[in-house]
C-alpha cells in the first residue's frame, strides 16, 4: 500500500476547493446577465423565480447570491458602472490617449442606453437608488479625469480642457435618450466634440 501523501492530498483539496467558487461566480456573472435583459424585455417587475429560470439555477442559488431584489437590481447597475469605469485604463494601455478618450465617449453612449433600461428597476429599490448614483458617479468622474488629464498630458488635446467640461457634455448628452435616433445622433456629437478637443 503506497504511502499516504499529505502534500497530494492538499493539493487535491484545494483543487477541489477552487471548481464550486468558479461555478459559483460564473452562476452570479449569468443571474447579472439575464436580469438585465429581463429587466429590458419584461419591465422592473419581473419575478426572481423570472430570472433564476432564464439563468437556468434554482431560485435558492439566486438567493445565495443577491439576498433581494434590490441587491440584484444594485449589481447590475454596478457592474455596468465599474465596467465602464475599468474601460478607461483599458483603453489608455492599448492606443494613444486621445484615441482612448473617444472610445470611452462612445462606450458612455451603450452605458446610457443600459441606464435607461434598467432605471425603471433602480427605482423600484426599497432604499432609493440616490447613494447607488453617488457612487457610481465618482467612479465615472475619476475615469473622464484620467481620460482628459493623459490626453492634455500628451499635447493630443487643448491644454484647457478639464473633466468638468466633459461631464458637462455627458449630462447633455444624456437628453432624450427615450428618443428614436438618439444612439446615433449622440455618436455623431462625440465625433464633432473631439474634432473640437484635438490640437
Amino acid at each position: 500500500m503506497p504511502p499516504f501523501n499529505k502534500g497530494a492530498a492538499a493539493m487535491s483539496g484545494v483543487g477541489s476547493a477552487r471548481k464550486p467558487r468558479a461555478d459559483a461566480q460564473r452562476n452570479r456573472e449569468r443571474l447579472i446577465d439575464e436580469a438585465k435583459a429581463a429587466f429590458a424585455n419584461v419591465g422592473p417587475d419581473v419575478s426572481l423565480e423570472e430570472i433564476a429560470r432564464r439563468a437556468e439555477v434554482g431560485i435558492g442559488t439566486l438567493y445565495r447570491h443577491f439576498p433581494s431584489r434590490d441587491a440584484i437590481v444594485e449589481a447590475v447597475y454596478r457592474r455596468e458602472v465599474e465596467q465602464l469605469a475599468d474601460a478607461a485604463q483599458r483603453l489608455l494601455d492599448s492606443r494613444p490617449s486621445v484615441d482612448a478618450l473617444h472610445e470611452w465617449l462612445k462606450l458612455l453612449v451603450s452605458y446610457m442606453v443600459t441606464k435607461k433600461v434598467i432605471g425603471p428597476a433602480l427605482g423600484t429599490m426599497a432604499s432609493g437608488a440616490s447613494e447607488l448614483y453617488e457612487s457610481s458617479g465618482a467612479l465615472i468622474r475619476a475615469a473622464v479625469t484620467l481620460l482628459v488629464e493623459r490626453a492634455v498630458a500628451s499635447g493630443e488635446i487643448r491644454a484647457d480642457v478639464e473633466a468638468e467640461d466633459l461631464m458637462q457634455a455627458m449630462t447633455g448628452f444624456s437628453s432624450g435618450v427615450s428618443s428614436p435616433g438618439w444612439a446615433a445622433r449622440t455618436l455623431r456629437l462625440i465625433d464633432i466634440l473631439m474634432d473640437g478637443l484635438r490640437r
